[in-house]
């Protein structure tokens, strides 16, 4: 391999040579465009059908245009490699080559091997940041870090949910060849990198999409972040399925997270880009999607799909460590641990099931079927923290002792782990919802931020929606930045990397293949689950997060771990004490 990689894209800037770069822009509302670059007369472009401009002019990497319409309007290109400044100002023409990558040769990591660190990476400091963390990652057992979405967005600081322009790494973070850099690094470490993608909505500042192209958009429905995204066109199938195979084949992604794609009407576009993203895949190079889908929608991982987030799971071991029962909550509050005994056997607890929440609305699809590595398990992430009014991490909300059992059914179980960053150092610090928008748009943001939790039943004394930190202010953006827990943040360190070397040793070299057998609650808070790994080895986890003991049919088999020499004991005798995690295998290990 040249140790050089671009996509070729459809659109946008193409460099034909040093100096030479060809614009193409859909623009279907306008009659004519042109093409402004700094230093320039305008290049007016020409008409080529189907509402394609294209033109071709004398400049090389580094120079600033924009596209200008009929009306003076002046437009960033919905196809930026890199912005000059901010979402609003001149994109960048980008040699996508220019990187010379030192690790031209890596095929990556069986999907088994996952283990999966989400961040963000502004709390990191930008890519040089996360670059420098990737070794303490990677001696605690991580094998693959998610990076929060890092496309374009307004102002200095934002989740990357609020993107505008999905081809552009965002400049507050670092250039283009400084994120590749990053990949590169990861790979050098024998880590996978993961990015999580938004097609399904837009954010509210600094796309002007629909100015020049309003039927990228639908007028028949909408999302709760905006316009709906219309996939029944095929440019804008063209757009995102050109983004997804950018990421992954100009800088070397090891795979993709979807994100909330119940939001995308078309379902039959994740299909289809996803089995060309198989097709454009080197021959033994191992490349992963992943989905986020509210709707517990089974289907796409019998197809190209990996896995999907479990939110099932998160929540239901929610609702047994801390006894929330609001909102979604509430379809997780009765009979908790037979709901968990079906996470771990099946999957998804709904597959077809009323949902009282969603107002007797059967949600899900059979997923009893799928291997556990089809699903990815969380005890906490960005949304299930951030979307909280405080932020608030389970650290702060559950007892320690059961949040570490918790943590050993988590790592040592067949499915696919992922940690939020912070969570193995003990941080209690929050993790905000936190913007950087500007005048009405900021007061609309703060104010729909505390309306949303008017409702809320969980304030202080003498609290009330008021009281919730203003996404825009510096310091929302700065406490959320984890930090460890001062008292128990090595410890907790200790207990991750010790879990995590047993999957690596026990459970990772046996998932192929790998089979749930049977799960089944054995206290109002406890469950013991059984796999058939690959080998043939079975696997027992029993698991018990209330506060009382309870009896069980002692594990056949040797034991791998335990959250303490009595919980050890007292499984092999038929007792589960509370807040505690055994794990037995019954096979040669």
């Amino acid at each position: 391999m040249s140790g050089r990689f671009a996509r070729d894209l459809p659109f946008g800037a193409s460099l034909l040579a040093p100096n030479l770069t060809l614009f193409r822009f859909w623009a279907p509302a306008q009659q004519h465009v042109a093409v402004e670059i700094e230093g320039h007369s305008p290049v007016p472009m020409r008409a080529v059908g189907r509402g394609w401009f294209e033109a071709d002019a004398p400049c090389g990497a580094g120079a600033c245009y924009r596209y200008r319409l009929e009306n003076g309007l002046t437009v960033p290109d919905p196809a930026s490699r890199a912005q000059a400044d901010d979402v609003h100002g001149p994109s960048l023409v980008v040699d996508p080559r220019a990187y010379q990558w030192r690790q031209p040769t890596w095929r990556g990591r069986k999907w088994q091997e996952t283990v999966l660190y989400e961040l963000h990476v502004g709390a990191y400091g930008g890519f040089a940041g996360v670059q420098a963390a990737l070794p303490v990652l990677a001696r605690l057992g991580v094998t693959a870090v998610e990076l929060m979405p890092v496309n374009d967005f307004p102002g200095s600081r934002n989740w990357g949910y609020d993107g505008a322009l999905p081809f552009a790494p965002d400049s507050s973070y670092g250039s283009p060849d400084e994120l590749k850099a990053l990949v590169d690094a990861a790979h050098a470490a024998g880590l996978m990198m993961f990015l999580d993608v938004v097609y399904n909505h837009f954010g509210p500042d600094g796309n002007y999409l629909a100015a020049y192209a309003p039927e990228f958009f639908r007028d028949d429905i909408a999302t709760p972040w905006g316009a709906a995204i219309d996939f029944r066109r095929p440019e804008v199938r063209r757009y995102f399925t050109e983004n997804a195979l950018y990421w992954l084949h100009e800088y070397r992604f090891d795979g993709l997270r979807f994100d909330a794609v119940h939001a995308i009407s078309e379902a039959d576009w994740l299909d289809e880009m996803a089995a060309e993203v198989r097709r454009s895949i080197e021959p033994g190079r191992h490349v992963h999607l992943v989905l986020e889908h509210d709707g517990n929608v089974a289907d796409h991982l019998r197809h190209d799909f990996d896995a999907q987030w479990n939110d099932d799971a998160h929540h239901v071991l929610h609702v047994l460590l801390t006894g929330e029962s609001d909102g979604y909550y509430a379809d997780y509050a009765d009979d908790p641990a037979c709901r968990l005994a079906r996470c771990l056997s099946e999957g998804f607890v709904y597959q077809g099931d009323v949902s009282n929440y969603r107002k007797g609305v059967r949600r899900g699809t059979s997923s009893a079927d799928l291997p556990p590595t089809s699903f990815v398990l969380f005890l906490q992430n960005h949304d299930q923290i951030g979307n909280r009014p405080f932020g608030d991490r389970l650290r702060t909300q559950a007892d320690p002792h059961a949040l570490d059992a918790a943590i050993a059914l988590q790592l040592l179980c067949p499915q696919i782990p992922l940690i939020f960053m912070g969570e193995e150092r003990g941080s209690a610090s929050p993790f905000l919802y936190f913007t950087d928008h500007s005048g009405d748009l900021a007061a609309a943001v703060r104010e729909g931020r505390r309306r949303e939790f008017a409702g809320f039943t969980g304030f202080a004394a003498g609290e009330s929606a008021s009281s919730i930190p203003d996404p825009n202010a510096l310091a929302t953006f700065e406490i959320s930045v984890p930090a460890p827990d001062p008292v128990r943040g090595e410890q907790v360190r200790d207990l991750y990397a010790r879990l995590l070397s047993l999957r690596a040793k026990i459970l990772i070299p046996r998932l192929e293949g790998a089979r749930a057998l049977d799960a089944m609650p054995c206290g109002p808070a406890a469950v013991v689950a059984r796999w058939r790994l690959g080998d043939g080895t079975v696997l027992t986890i029993a698991t018990n997060l209330g506060r009382e003991t309870c009896t069980l049919a002692p594990p056949r088999g040797q034991l791998i771990f335990a959250t303490n020499e009595g919980a050890a004991a007292g499984a092999q005798h038929g007792t589960l004490d509370a807040a505690t995690t055994v794990v037995f295998v019954d096979g040669a290990v």
